[in-house]
């Protein structure tokens, strides 16, 4: 893992003369570089376990159950069979460090009906054909955003530049980019996941049809422009969220909400119908019940590990509301 020191004198390298970069381009540097990226390093991030730094859906092994039933019941409402369909995971860790191999995915130990899987990893040029549920979770979140706050009646850039051997917040030079408000309030900051959006263009844009199904947390263009003053960015590091978004670059995640109605125009500009959000807890009641009944059932009278499993999966306290499911339809026709 690398240092401080090496973190520096790689952003010194990137950022040029002037000293400083957008936040976007810090971003990409502190998450993706190859050498001191955080999400290129080869160490656990997700779980429960000494030295994973967050938990997620994906860290139950009753996510990929309820994925696949919830998928089976959407295609079916089509009029589709998941046999003539490929299941794509896309932005799974590079590796299974419980298991010690690669890591295949959601569904790599989970009985499924599709007629084939698929993982595209980090760094994974995408290809993506024919009959697919494209399927990601947490991926959106992960991307680069920008930052930027209200001040002197005009929006200003916020970015990273470097000083006496530290990383420090500075000011771009004003602009207006066409997604920010006329207006605000003095200070207001907006974190404006744009790489996230332009990814759901990208993976839109691609010549396959059927499902599309997203799991994260964002929240709607109105609520961040006008409900969240102080942005939605953080940084997660050892289980603690933290707002110091320029400490241990490449050893901590940084994220932010993702804007579903961005998401949702980025699919139906390429074909995509009637994109819709719900939560979590929402999506698994209504598209995987009877697998819900038969579990519930099955574990009646006892608290097991199953039975906790569920609670943190559903449970509004728990990912059921913090998280939602964006899912669209393009026919096959298309």
């Amino acid at each position: 893992m690398g240092s401080l020191t090496q973190f520096i004198d790689l952003f010194r390298d990137r950022a040029g003369p002037a000293g400083m970069m957008t936040f976007a381009r810090y971003m990409q540097l502190a998450l993706y570089d190859p050498s001191l990226g955080y999400y290129r390093q080869s160490r656990p991030r997700v779980g429960r376990t000494p030295g994973t730094d967050f938990f997620t859906a994906s860290s139950s092994p009753l996510f990929g159950e309820l994925v696949a039933t919830a998928c089976s019941s959407l295609l079916a409402a089509h009029h589709a069979h998941p046999r003539d369909f490929t299941f794509v995971e896309i932005g799974a860790e590079p590796f299974d460090y419980a298991q010690g191999r690669p890591e295949a995915g959601i569904l790599a130990n989970t009985p499924h009906p599709f007629g084939a899987t698929k993982t595209f990893r980090l760094g994974d040029p995408l290809d993506l054909k024919g009959p697919c549920v494209v399927f990601s979770n947490e991926l959106f979140d992960a991307q680069p955003f920008h930052r930027f706050v209200f001040r002197r009646g005009a929006w200003r850039e916020l970015g990273v530049g470097s000083r006496d051997g530290s990383l420090v917040e500075v000011e771009l030079a004003e602009t207006t980019p066409a997604p920010l408000p006329v207006t605000a309030p003095e200070g207001y900051c907006i974190d404006a996941p744009l790489e996230a959006a332009a990814l759901a263009g990208q993976i839109a844009a691609q010549s396959w049809s059927g499902l599309f199904l997203a799991f994260d947390y964002g929240k709607t263009w109105t609520e961040l422009a006008e409900a969240t003053p102080a942005g939605t960015a953080r940084a997660y590091f050892r289980h603690a969220q933290s707002h110091d978004l320029l400490a241990r670059p490449g050893e901590q995640d940084l994220t932010c909400h993702v804007c579903w109605d961005w998401l949702a125009d980025a699919l139906a500009g390429h074909g995509f119908v009637a994109p819709q959000v719900e939560s979590q807890e929402s999506f698994f009641v209504h598209h995987a019940a009877e697998f819900l009944a038969r579990a519930t059932a099955a574990e009646a009278g006892r608290f097991s590990e199953k039975k906790l499993s569920l609670l943190q999966l559903l449970h509004p306290s728990h990912l059921g509301q913090k998280f939602q499911a964006l899912r669209a339809w393009r026919n096959l026709s298309t």
